[in-house]
Formats: structure tokens, C-alpha cells, sequence
């Protein structure tokens, strides 16, 4: 049985308002997902009272833990050589995978294992220590664990530094091919886009900047293979942004599409990453070819 311990914080001027970035502020590096948990599991109190994410605190309010979040170094990737790597590019510098749907791209606890970035870890060990965040594993961006496709990792720290400022900095495209339910009302969408949970919405007041362009490969009355172009890189935003010019990707529920029968989950594969100085490739998997074949594509 874990034993309880009693770990106080107190708001400092300037982060009053929501109680899980208060508390983020104390603990920069434990992630949201793992914050999130402690207020799940009702171990986190305020003025005494069990205490939700969204509840407001004030400077001088007392954040109580009964458990103490795991940050730092105890973040980085473990190496699990169980997690089979798709090489598509390697060199010095850095190394691009392929990355397959339904595996996450890295751990967002302590001591996960089965992402590409703990495989990273066992295959690559100079990948484990590179990163802004502690659980990159050397990767300079991110997918979600429904889409599949290109994933590049860092090797050394001035690889790192650099890929990142150069997907910062909107030199890199990224192609996108996506099965939707319709074909796109617009050839663009470029809606600011806000994190609300877990997804992300169209805000036109607090949103960041993103833009997505969309080129229709072929479709049917019904369904469309959609190529989408992005240079900003905002979470869920190809999914966001599809939905928002009312082509929402087959399958993904969480943005209103309709799913596949027989088919799981979504259809998105990053296809293409094109870098200063040259394309990243990563072939259609199994999974994407048979679903178009059901929608008639």
C-alpha cells in the first residue's frame, strides 16, 4: 500500500486561476496528463476541500497533494526493446521512423512502456536524454497515437535544437493523407485553434494560428482521399481543421466522424515530411489501403 504524503504548494502572485496550472507551475515537468490524474484520483485539496482542475485558486491559497508528481529525469523514456522500429532515414544526426497507428509516440507517466520513444530509447540510448521535455526521447514533433506515418528523433543535442527551431519556424511541410466523410467544402482552412480537453476547437479570441490546405486525390458521393498540407503544427489540427470545412477523417469520433464498420479507429497517415534539404517518405500502411478499398476509393 502506497503511503500517503502530505506535500503543500501555495499560489504566488501571478498564477491564480485555474487550479491544474497553478499547480503546473510548481511541477513544470510532471505533464499535464499525469496532473490531470492527481486531481482524478481526489488526491489533490484545496482549502481542505477535495479539489477539480478547473477550480479557481488565488495567491496565498494552499495546494494539498497526498502524492508528490513524478518529474525530472524519472520522466525519460526506459528502453523497451520490445517495440519494433520502422527505419526510414537514419544518419548522425537524427533518425526518421514509421510510425504505426495505435502505438503512442511517447510515455506520459513514469515507467510507460510500448512508444515509439521507449523503442527509440533501446535501439538509439543517446535518444533518452535529448529534449525540451524530459519524455521526448529525442523526438522534434509529435503524432497522435491514432495516426501513423513519418516520426523524426533527434540524436544529439544540436540536432535537436535545430529541428525544432526549424518546425517552430514553418520551413517544414508536413502531407497528410486523410480518408473523410465528404469531400472539404474549401481548399484551406486557416481557423486559430484552442486546446479544450482533449481535443482542440475553432476560437477566434484565444486560439493560436494554424493553417492546413487541402487537395481531394479522388472521391466518391460519400467518402474523399484528401491530401492536407500543414506547416504550423497545433495539436489535432488536421483532424480540427478537416472537421471544421465539414469533411470530418472516417472514424474519428471525437471530431464527429462516422466510423468504419469492420475498420478501427481513424484514417490518417502522415505521409511526407519535407525538410531543407530533402522528402521523409513513409509507404501507406495495410490498415489505410484496406479502408479505402471499403469506401470505394
Amino acid at each position: 500500500m502506497t503511503e500517503k504524503v502530505n506535500v503543500k504548494v501555495t499560489v504566488e502572485p501571478g498564477q491564480e486561476g485555474r487550479a491544474d496550472k497553478a499547480l503546473a507551475a510548481h511541477f513544470p515537468t510532471a505533464g499535464r496528463r499525469q496532473l490531470a490524474e492527481l486531481f482524478d484520483e481526489g488526491v489533490v485539496r484545496v482549502k481542505g476541500k477535495r479539489a477539480k482542475k478547473g477550480d479557481r485558486v488565488t495567491a496565498g491559497d494552499v495546494i494539498e497533494l497526498e502524492r508528490e508528481p513524478v518529474s525530472g529525469d524519472a520522466l525519460r523514456p526506459l528502453p523497451d526493446p520490445s517495440v519494433v522500429l520502422e527505419i526510414l532515414v537514419e544518419n548522425a544526426d537524427w533518425v526518421a521512423v514509421n510510425k504505426p497507428a495505435g502505438t503512442p509516440s511517447q510515455p506520459l507517466r513514469a515507467g510507460e512502456l510500448g512508444t515509439i520513444a521507449n523503442g527509440l530509447a533501446a535501439r538509439f540510448p543517446e535518444c533518452a536524454a535529448i529534449g525540451d521535455d524530459p519524455r521526448d526521447g529525442g523526438l522534434v514533433h509529435r503524432l497522435d497515437i491514432g495516426t501513423s506515418g513519418v516520426l523524426i528523433a533527434a540524436r544529439t543535442p544540436d540536432a535537436y535544437r535545430r529541428l525544432r527551431d526549424t518546425f517552430g519556424s514553418g520551413q517544414i511541410e508536413k502531407h497528410y493523407l486523410a480518408i473523410t466523410d465528404q469531400r472539404p467544402v474549401s481548399r484551406e482552412a486557416d481557423a486559430p485553434l484552442a486546446q479544450r480537453g482533449n481535443h482542440v476547437a475553432v476560437d477566434h479570441t484565444d486560439g493560436l494560428a494554424a493553417y492546413t490546405q487541402f487537395v481531394v486525390e479522388r472521391a466518391t458521393d460519400k467518402h474523399a482521399l484528401v491530401r492536407c498540407i500543414a506547416r504550423t503544427g497545433r495539436m489535432h489540427q488536421v483532424r480540427a481543421h478537416l472537421a471544421h470545412v465539414g469533411s470530418p477523417i472516417t472514424g474519428d469520433t471525437l471530431y464527429k466522424g462516422a466510423a468504419l464498420p469492420g475498420h478501427e479507429g481513424f484514417f490518417l497517415h502522415a505521409s511526407r515530411v519535407t525538410l531543407p534539404d530533402g522528402d521523409i517518405e513513409a509507404p501507406l500502411p495495410e490498415r489505410f489501403a484496406a479502408a479505402l478499398a471499403a469506401v470505394g476509393l
